[in-house]
């Protein structure tokens, strides 16, 4: 009872949503729309789980998007240059976005730079070697990477959705039931304090950041099987689409708590309102606006929550 009592505002809201859109659009409430707009959003579902941790110990990641396209091109090169085959080729991807990924976090770390500056860095970095990679081309793979977002079943729903699914379930007991997890949400809420307590917060923030790499390499893998190919250009705005959905899943910008299933949410409603303000005509303008005035109305309702928090301690 209690965890549905946490998941209820934003299911509400969730539900609120479909209801606008399906009066405001006969073609909104239908299975394949629904179907349709599931098995777009694995690669934001992985890379939202990644981004969930990061927030939770006060960091942020912005390099995902690009990272995400680093790792799709290599994809390409390695099956259509190389040779090599899709098992072999998302290794190397997974590989990829998980060193990128270390390296935010032992940059962040050893020298205590801020992760917003870093994660720019390598934002800039991993777009460039996407560019270098591929000769600033898109990459057609065609069928050979296609059936991971086939519909398969009687739902229509893709391998690649299935697998995502997977992932926040995983990463939801890792942050809730593992003491890796713990140490993440302690970090976020005084990593002083952990400090204190002996616990050295630095293996653990340098393992979230190549989680978050790690992450976006599969949705690499996701983001290339959808268009049947690897494109240098992927990704572009994924992570602030990627923050939109975590904070308005209730992860705290300001660290020390998080849910990978609300954030799971989060991506419904960001995909629902995207999917919803499509089919109703409204411009590319208009759409960016009140997706932005969401945003802003979650990191508004985030301060408050913790202000309310810290008044119940007192």
């Amino acid at each position: 009872m209690k965890i549905l009592k946490s998941y209820a505002g934003l299911l509400v809201f969730l539900l609120l949503l479909i209801a606008f859109f399906s009066f405001k659009s006969q073609h909104f409430f239908s299975s394949g729309t629904l179907v349709s707009l599931l098995n777009q959003i694995p690669a934001l579902m992985v890379i939202a789980v990644g981004m969930t941790f990061v927030l939770i110990i006060a960091g942020i990641d912005l390099s995902v998007g690009s990272v995400l396209a680093l790792a799709s091109s290599v994809i390409g090169v390695a099956m259509l240059d190389w040779g090599w085959g899709l098992l072999t080729a998302v290794a190397l991807a997974l590989l990829v976005g998980a060193i990128c990924g270390a390296l935010n976090g032992v940059i962040t770390v050893k020298w205590a730079i801020p992760s917003f500056i870093v994660t720019l860095g390598m934002l800039e970095i991993a777009r460039g070697g996407a560019y270098l990679v591929t000769g600033s081309s898109t990459k057609y793979i065609g069928a050979a990477v296609e059936g991971v977002a086939t519909p398969i079943g009687g739902l229509g729903l893709s391998p690649a959705f299935i697998i995502a699914v997977l992932v926040v379930i995983v990463g939801q007991l890792v942050l809730s039931k593992t003491i890796w997890g713990r140490y993440a949400l302690a970090i976020g809420a005084s990593e002083s304090v952990v400090v204190y307590s002996g616990i050295n917060p630095r293996s653990v923030k340098v393992g979230v950041f190549a989680l978050s790499g790690l992450l976006s390499g599969l949705g690499a893998l996701f983001y290339a099987s959808r268009l049947g190919s690897a494109d240098p250009n992927a990704g572009i705005g994924l992570e602030l689409q990627a923050i939109a959905a975590v904070v308005i899943g209730g992860t705290s910008l300001m660290g020390g708590r998080g849910s990978v299933v609300r954030s799971f949410i989060g991506v419904l409603i960001i995909a629902i309102l995207e999917t919803g303000l499509a089919q109703i005509g409204a411009s590319e303008p208009t759409k960016r606006l009140i997706t932005g005035f969401v945003i802003v109305i979650a990191v508004i309702a985030d301060v408050y929550r913790v202000r309310l928090a810290g008044k119940s301690k007192n």
